[in-house]
């Protein structure tokens, strides 16, 4: 029987394919007493067994899609279970307490987990307990004849059935057989929403029960048009959204005209519009999408794509080869943007009661500046190759941006003293902490450039949590007051003669383009898939009509009365 689930756009396009999904299954079990001991030490091999083999192919993936160094970690996991200390004492308990394979395992791997903790003195080595806990998850699997979902081995066209997926999840996804994705939570600014629309593949967030709702090999289409998704649709259902999907492809096709063309509104104004990545590795799309620049590299993922800290030569090369596939147009790196929800199993956070503001971005980059300065040095070298501007993120107050700039200048003259060229680096910052933005004024006197992060701006602003589904209702891009401090954003750059960019999900948003473009704003930076879509909007607009719609909204009430008047108002802005 039919079902449609309603969710949350994410990410264009059509996608039909069975269900698979990746929700972790019940690994629970009892403490039995055991007769057969020969029996239950062979059972327990075969799992470990099992075990090595899923993790040298899941290795193999890994060393296709993230890397030789991401793959390592299943190396790791692949000699845990080598172990013969461990494999003796799991025997031994077995044979000794007559128990049952599950429980011997649990408990041996209780003790070392217990021990690498302890290990208080030796990050290293506490990070192995995570290490245990994993490769135990993968045997107790096999042990109880469950499959343990992992996104690395799906070798078939699929749609991904998840609750939500973190970035090391997404990182693993293959488009040659992930056609699409639904999860129960996010919304468009979520990390599973932003990488869909780098992956390009269709998604479909925030529907609530969709694991709940669709099973294992259910065929499922999702609609990242509209938000929706249909469960065990009709051969006519079929044919109509196959029909849809090549509707979509040929406005692609129309669209993919555009790629060489300036970005220019209808009355000739001209805006930049550039591309979010996250690796070396999304370059292809930039190209392929016409970016007239990369307006954000995350560069987080080197670090949350690796086993270790990324050495200051490894960070080069991934700066290197970014800046100079871009032919001298402007690549903007993020200095490294951990904390809140992206963690690093190798450098332990303090656990916070609110770690969205707490202790994260340029507050441990300025704390930890042996990190910091790694990463300043890297960019510095890599400036020889191409545009490099470098831009920190979270900060709060004037003091911060200075202190970042004093260590950025400490290090350049390092590297000049020690015959090093470097080149000519634009220094800027993310607005995204509502005090920066009302300072917005303030800090224009002494930056070359700021960049508007709406995703966390309008968290901050409105107080809520844009992961949290119960308050997702106040995730407003269109509110006049985040309206009004966009706004004086974009002034402040310009009375200081410097350049007003935004690199959160609004700057691709259809809505919000006419607002934006009648502020004034100069760089619109957006995945990469959004690009030709946003360039053939702006082909459409009249900036001098849109500046005179911003002076309505500027002085609505609602988010949903101006989103309303955009709407109401696009026929005439054209």
């Amino acid at each position: 029987m039919k079902k449609v689930l309603k969710g949350i756009a994410a990410s264009d396009g059509i996608a039909i394919a069975k269900a698979y999904r990746l929700v972790d299954p019940d690994l629970s079990f009892s403490k039995q007493t055991i007769t057969d001991v020969d029996g239950e030490v062979q059972k327990m091999q075969d799992a470990m067994d099992a075990s090595k083999a899923e993790l040298e192919i899941i290795k193999s993936k890994a060393k296709e899609t993230l890397g030789e160094e991401e793959a390592e970690v299943f190396e790791a996991h692949i000699t845990i279970l080598s172990d013969p200390e461990m494999i003796g004492a799991i025997n031994k308990e077995i044979s000794d307490q007559k128990v049952n394979g599950e429980q011997a395992l649990t408990d041996v791997t209780d003790q070392y987990i217990s021990m690498f903790e302890a290990m208080t003195d030796n990050a290293y080595m506490q990070e192995r307990a995570g290490d245990v806990r994993d490769v135990r998850k993968r045997v107790l699997s096999h042990l109880l004849g469950v499959e343990l979902p992992n996104p690395a081995l799906i070798n078939r066209p699929v749609i991904v059935v998840s609750h939500d997926l973190t970035p090391s999840d997404t990182a693993q996804l293959d488009r040659k057989y992930v056609k699409g994705f639904i999860t129960d939570i996010g919304g468009r600014t979520s990390h599973s929403a932003i990488m869909s629309r780098t992956l390009e593949i269709p998604a479909v967030v925030g529907s609530g029960d969709a694991t709940k709702t669709i099973n294992e090999d259910d065929v499922v289409i999702v609609n990242g048009l509209d938000g929706e998704a249909l469960v065990d649709p009709t051969d006519e259902e079929i044919a109509k959204y196959e029909k849809k999907e090549q509707d979509y492809l040929k406005q692609k096709d129309e669209w993919e005209k555009l790629k060489t063309a300036e970005t220019l509104s209808k009355d000739g104004v001209h805006h930049t519009i550039a591309a979010n990545i996250g690796t070396p590795q999304d370059i292809q799309a930039v190209l392929d999408n016409g970016a007239e620049g990369i307006g954000l590299f995350r560069s987080e993922f080197l670090y949350m794509n690796s086993a270790e800290l990324p050495t200051e030569d490894e960070q080069f090369e991934a700066y290197k080869s970014a800046v100079s596939k871009l032919d001298n147009k402007p690549v903007v790196v993020r200095t490294m943007d951990v904390g809140g929800d992206k963690k690093l199993p190798y450098l332990p956070l303090p656990a916070e009661m609110n770690p969205f503001m707490g202790y994260r971005a340029i507050r441990i980059s300025l704390d930890r500046d042996d990190i910091f300065r790694t990463q300043l040095r890297a960019l510095l070298r890599a400036s020889n190759f191409g545009n490099l501007w470098i831009m920190f993120p979270m900060i709060a107050t004037l003091d911060e941006f200075r202190a970042a700039k004093a260590i950025y200048n400490e290090e350049r003259q390092k590297l000049i003293d020690a015959g090093q060229k470097v080149g000519d680096i634009k220094l800027g910052i993310m607005i995204e902490i509502p005090a920066a933005a009302v300072l917005a004024d303030q800090f224009a006197k002494e930056v070359d450039f700021m960049s508007i992060g709406t995703n966390d701006l309008i968290g901050y602003s409105m107080a809520a949590d844009r992961t949290n589904e119960r308050v997702s209702y106040l995730y407003q891009p269109y509110n006049p007051a985040i309206l009004r401090l966009i706004k004086h954003v974009v002034d402040s750059a310009h009375k200081e003669g410097k350049v007003a960019a935004m690199c959160g999900e609004m700057a691709g948003d259809q809505i919000a383009v006419p607002l934006l473009l009648g502020m004034g704003l100069d760089e619109f930076s957006m995945s990469a898939t959004s690009i030709l879509k946003t360039r053939s909007l702006f082909k459409e607009l009249d900036s001098k009509k849109a500046a005179k719609l911003v002076e309505k909204a500027l002085q609505a009430q609602t988010n949903d009365e101006v989103k309303n008047m955009v709407e109401e108002a696009m026929d005439s802005l054209k």
